[in-house]
């Protein structure tokens, strides 16, 4: 069983509430009795080693994960969720790819999708077809999307993956300024944060995915 005291905080700025969250692969359990509330200002890493349940607990709070699991998951608004493999079609192009994401959210115009790809580094890479970009440069093109988002609620695996040092501080940089302005982070990740914000540890048992 694991809980986390994330409640020390107005009803008003609840972004996510998780009640007896229970989870089951393969006849082994993962986690049970999980409840935590999240709320605006919140940076939270999850913690535990691979295969203890990081990346479900995410897809069920990001509504992809809809059986298999036991509890309630209830949020002010949809989150906005990054996976640990980069969500790029190999066709499309950086901008393309950025164009279809968001066109769901919101009308953005071109030179507001051009100045998010330049922000994670991709100036002049805007039309070259993504088959030709490296692992790093994916997840470049899905980071991107944290620029354009309105979402306050980020649900983001392991973002750090592929991506060198100075993306690394800069991505941090992004959740600091995102969680300062009335967001919330939910985060995996292997390695620490190194960020001047308060960082709440929330850890899952050991099991398997």
């Amino acid at each position: 069983m694991t809980s986390s005291p994330l409640t020390d905080a107005e009803p008003s700025s609840l972004l996510l509430a998780v009640r007896d969250l229970c989870l089951e692969r393969g006849g082994r359990e993962l986690f049970s009795g999980l409840s935590f509330d999240v709320h605006a200002g919140h940076l939270i890493q999850i913690e535990g080693r691979n295969g203890a349940g990081k990346t479900s607990l995410l897809r069920i709070l990001a509504g992809l994960s809809r059986y298999g699991f036991q509890g309630r998951v209830e949020h002010s608004g949809t989150p906005l969720y990054l996976g640990h493999q980069p969500a790029v079609k190999a066709l499309l192009t950086p901008r393309e790819n950025l164009q279809w994401h968001v066109a769901g959210e919101s009308s953005y115009a071109l030179q507001e999708v051009d100045a998010a790809l330049a922000k994670v580094g991709l100036y002049g890479y805007e039309d070259v077809p993504s088959h030709a970009l490296s692992a790093g440069q994916h997840r470049r093109v899905n980071l991107a999307r944290l620029y354009l988002s309105a979402d306050p609620l980020w649900l983001l695996d392991e973002p750090f993956t592929a991506i060198d040092k100075r993306g690394v501080a800069e991505l941090e940089a992004l959740m600091v300024r995102h969680v300062e302005a009335g967001g919330a982070v939910l985060v995996t990740s292997h390695q620490a944060l190194s960020v001047s914000h308060r960082v709440t540890a929330l850890s899952l048992l050991e099991g398997l995915l």
